[in-house]
Parts: structure tokens; C-alpha cells; sequence
């Protein structure tokens, strides 16, 4: 087995940040199956599994670990608190929610176990969510290859358009992130 290959080391890659939740890395398996680096079945079934035990890692923290996890999010009470609304306003809904919410998707599942929502049931409906999130994700990045590929070529050719075009994303990420957690 060569241990210097994108082939052995992308499918680890994929479950380490998977298991975080990551857009982006579901999004490059997408991009690498679709030029041959990777397998699209493996790459998303690797996706889907680690996605699926990282919530059901968060909701365990939650909910038997509170102690050692609530000083980490003391600078972050708005947005559990945001968290928490969007669980009880959407109910099973959040599960699924919360995977496309950049910023709040680690704190639904520990809101989730804070409120003691049955861990069967979200472990159930986390299934579920983990596929539609990977599937999606992954699959519009292998469709949409060509064009994410087209992307990069110009910012390789003009390198000073990435900062830009990450600021403008962490940005709007914020902004949009700052917005929603103010008061009203």
C-alpha cells in the first residue's frame, strides 16, 4: 500500500473532517472522484459514516458530559441559544438543518442532548440526515466539477483573487452568523 498517495490519504482525510462536519472536504472528495483520485461510492460512504458518529459524538458529549463542555461554549451562549430555538421550532427538522448551517451545526446536537431529547430518536434521524447532507453536498460538487476546476485554474493564474475570495466568504459568514444571534 503507498502511503504518499491523494488514494490512501484522501479517504482518511475525508473521515477525519467528516466527522467534524466539513463542507469543504465532502466537497473535494466530490471534485477528486469525479478526476479519478478517488472512488465517488467509497469516498461518500467514508463521508456518511463519520458525519453520522461525529453528531452522535456531539449529542453524547452533551448530554453526559456537560460539565467538561459547557465552559468551552461560554463565549458562544447566543448562539446555543439559537441552536436551541431552531431544535424546538423544527423539532426532528433540526437534524436535518443544522447539517447545511455553517457555525451551528456542532451546537444543535449538544442543545439537542442539553434538552433531553430521546438519543435513539436523534441517532435514528442523524442517519437519515448524514446521508442527505453527504449526498448532497459531494454529488452537486461531482456535478458541478468542471466548473469548480474552471475556478481554480483562474486563481491559480491570478493567485491575489483567493485571499479575496475567502475574506468575502468569512465575511459574509460572519455577518450573516452576527446577525442572526443579536437580540431583537
Amino acid at each position: 500500500m503507498d502511503f504518499s498517495s491523494l488514494e490512501t490519504w484522501g479517504y482518511l482525510a475525508v473521515a477525519f473532517f467528516s466527522f467534524g462536519g466539513s463542507f469543504f472536504i465532502v466537497a473535494a472528495a466530490g471534485v477528486f472522484s469525479y478526476m479519478g483520485h478517488m472512488d465517488l461510492a467509497t469516498a461518500m460512504i467514508v463521508a456518511v459514516v463519520a458525519n453520522f458518529m461525529g453528531d452522535n459524538f456531539l449529542f453524547y458529549l452533551g448530554r453526559y458530559q456537560k460539565k467538561e463542555v459547557m465552559p468551552y461554549f461560554k463565549k458562544h451562549k447566543r448562539k446555543l441559544a439559537l441552536a436551541t430555538l431552531i431544535m424546538r421550532k423544527y423539532g426532528v427538522l433540526a437534524i436535518f438543518i443544522q447539517k447545511f448551517i455553517y457555525g451551528v451545526k456542532t451546537l444543535v446536537p449538544i442543545s439537542m442532548a442539553l434538552a433531553k431529547y430521546d438519543f435513539k430518536k436523534f441517532v435514528f434521524f442523524n442517519f437519515f440526515a448524514s446521508i442527505i447532507f453527504v449526498l448532497t453536498i459531494g454529488l452537486s460538487a461531482y456535478y458541478a466539477s468542471e466548473s469548480i476546476i474552471a475556478f481554480f485554474k483562474i486563481i491559480q493564474a491570478r493567485p491575489w483573487l483567493a485571499p479575496l475570495a475567502m475574506v468575502a466568504v468569512l465575511g459574509t459568514i460572519w455577518y450573516v452568523l452576527t446577525h442572526m444571534t443579536r437580540k431583537k
